[in-house]
């Protein structure tokens, strides 16, 4: 381990990667949540059924909703 640090500590500007990947985190963690509560509460009931309908169940909604 001591050679990857002392490798990693002699490369000129090294450290604002640990800083970029950091802040590119949060941004898309913030980006997920404002999506997530922006989300219509009819949505969140369809996906919640999602895992508990059959294919078919699944196949015939999709098609009510292109009808309509």
């Amino acid at each position: 381990m001591k050679i990857v640090t002392n490798t990693l500590e002699s490369i000129a500007g090294i450290g604002i990667y640990p800083v970029i990947g950091l802040i590119l985190f949060f941004s898309i963690f913030i980006v997920l949540v404002i999506h997530v509560f922006r989300l219509k509460k009819s949505k969140v009931e369809e996906y919640g059924r999602l895992p508990l309908e059959d294919d078919d169940d699944l196949n015939d909604n999709e098609n009510e909703s292109l009808k309509q």
